[in-house]
């Protein structure tokens, strides 16, 4: 069996960026290196193993001088609105936005503009249909290109001009143009990785919304731990409104089936180690088998902490012991371009023991169904927690 260096893989998997501001604009690429790059390229899988993807190299100055032409003229109101919102985004979406803007107005001098297209034209259906031929082939494209210190970036804002490009290459009709790839060398210094939410977090199993746990198995303090229920929803509202409804501890119980209210203990408000109780009813918690530690139905009060308050951006909270939480929920706000925000809910299960942990250890082999059917109704709970909130930001 061939062996491979992983961390050389991982490396350059997770360091291949879209670079822009860093691309050497006066070292030619030869022909010869941009060829190879499609030959390892066209190594991907093709649906029905069709050989459908073509590759159109333009270095001639005027051309790649109209086609920048193109370029900037599609993404006019595009810049104008990144530039508006520039004071309303963080650090590292303003640095794309000028980045963005300068790969723009720069276009015509990179060594060589590579547009991938494919024979065919996508049927508007919503099915993959085209693109599920070619996208695998382009990023293979992007990688080969890492490896040799050569930077690309994928961008897809000529398309809006798409029929002038192809009159202007020749493209005839019938071929659909996917990305144009700025290709040159890079200035030098090294990518590192791109902040990014961990597997743990945008990984679901077996249902919409349940996240894995991300403890290892040999450490849990109880099969649940590590476990939880993340969900997302864009709110058409700016991040400092949405701070707002998401930081009132009462929030959840005006749209929730179980929480009933939460006040601030003595002496506390908002902040890092503030304390705080909640108070929660229901008569279903997700299994018989926890619905019947109460006849009546249950009630319980909770123990909070604030852990995290990180205004506009996250505000989390753990419930029970500081050092061994049964639980840890928390809202993380992501401003989008254009002035929205996209609100992620989640609820982590810690290692101490809960209502459900207990039933579940002392039912083991209806632990799996036990803790699914707790999930079910936190994930029903913190989707009438984001729509009350969208309601209200929105209105």
């Amino acid at each position: 069996m061939t062996s491979f260096d992983l961390d050389q893989i991982d490396h350059v998997l997770s360091t291949t960026r879209a670079v822009r501001k860093r691309l050497d604009l006066d070292r030619p690429v030869p022909d010869e290196v941009v060829l190879r790059l499609i030959d390892l390229a066209e190594q991907a899988p093709s649906g029905s193993d069709q050989a459908s993807r073509r590759w159109v190299v333009v270095r001639d100055p005027a051309t790649k001088g109209r086609i920048a032409e193109l370029y900037r003229e599609a993404g006019a109101n595009l810049f104008d609105g990144l530039r508006a919102a520039a004071g309303h985004v963080d650090g590292n979406r303003r640095r794309v936005a000028d980045s963005g803007a300068y790969l723009a107005e720069n276009l015509e001098r990179v060594p060589a503009l590579v547009i991938v297209t494919i024979y065919g034209v996508h049927d508007g259906s919503g099915r993959p249909g085209l693109f599920d031929s070619v996208i695998q082939s382009a990023w293979s494209f992007c990688l080969a290109a890492r490896a040799r210190g050569i930077g690309t970036a994928w961008t897809t804002l000529h398309l809006r001009r798409a029929q002038e490009v192809a009159e202007l290459l020749g493209i005839p009709d019938g071929v659909t143009q996917i990305v144009l790839f700025p290709v040159a060398y890079t200035t030098g210094g090294d990518f590192r990785p791109a902040p990014r939410r961990p597997a743990g977090e945008i990984t679901f199993v077996d249902q919409w919304g349940f996240t894995p746990s991300v403890v290892p198995e040999q450490q849990r303090a109880h099969p649940g731990e590590g476990r939880g229920v993340s969900l997302d929803l864009d709110v058409q509202a700016p991040a400092e409104r949405v701070w707002e409804l998401v930081t009132d501890i009462t929030l959840p119980s005006r749209f929730t089936s179980e929480a009933t209210g939460a006040t601030w203990d003595e002496d506390q408000q908002l902040g890092p180690g503030a304390r705080f109780h909640g108070s929660n009813a229901t008569r279903d918690a997700g299994h018989p088998a926890i619905d019947r530690l109460a006849e009546d139905g249950l009630s319980w009060t909770t123990s909070c902490q604030v852990e995290r308050c990180e205004p506009p951006h996250e505000f989390g909270y753990l419930v029970g012991d500081r050092d061994s939480p049964s639980a840890r929920w928390a809202f993380r706000l992501h401003p989008m371009l254009g002035g929205g925000t996209r609100v992620t809910h989640s609820m982590l299960v810690g290692p101490g023991t809960s209502a459900t942990s207990a039933v579940a250890q002392q039912n083991p082999e209806q632990a799996e169904a036990i803790w699914t059917g707790r999930f079910r109704v936190i994930r029903a709970n913190i989707a009438a927690t984001l729509a009350g909130v969208k309601a209200l930001a929105e209105s």
